[in-house]
């Protein structure tokens, strides 16, 4: 999905700051290639919570990672797509809820392998997912599948001036 503009935005700011803009933290994931600390949030089929840290790269709008197929967070996915994302950027920390679905399309396989290639992780598309001499631990064995995460809200607390913090709602 291509980079979107807010469709609501609202001030959750309790101490008379401004509403951010959603250009602060677009900008800050457009100028990475991979996040850097990141959690995924998903739910177990049980209902339990489960979260896991990722290697998250943003492209296009959307943010890709991999998950073994056998991996706890790869399971939850499958049962139900419904997840989060939370990441610190430079000014600000975000949560991001939305869909997580797993890519199995040979041009975006591609274009985000390249992408993960441009920062130095040497993955390969393979089939109808990636392997490569190492990934996280936490993504079990190669294969790793190729997940696309569509947010529909964002959650932005500013830690740096101005401060603030903002709630932006996308289509979806």
């Amino acid at each position: 999905m291509a980079d979107r503009t807010p469709i609501e935005t609202k001030n959750l700011d309790i101490y008379g700051n401004t509403l951010l803009p959603w250009s602060r933290p677009h900008d800050h994931f457009a100028a990475l290639i991979f996040l850097g600390t990141t959690f995924l949030g998903t739910v177990r089929p049980d209902g339990r919570p489960h979260a896991a840290g990722i290697g998250a790269v943003w492209l296009d709008g959307d943010i890709y990672f991999t998950s073994g197929p056998g991996t706890r967070k790869s399971r939850n996915l499958a049962a139900n797509p419904a997840c989060t994302i939370s990441t610190r950027l430079a000014t600000i920390d975000i949560v991001l809820e939305g869909e997580a679905v797993r890519v199995t399309d040979g041009p975006t396989l591609e274009r985000v392998a390249a992408r993960c290639r441009e920062d130095g992780w040497p993955v390969q598309v393979e089939g109808d997912a990636f392997t490569g001499p190492y990934n996280a631990p936490s993504a079990g064995p190669p294969p790793w599948h190729l997940y696309c995460f569509t947010f529909h809200t964002a959650i932005g607390n500013a830690t740096a001036e101005p401060h603030g913090a903002t709630l932006w709602r996308f289509e979806h």
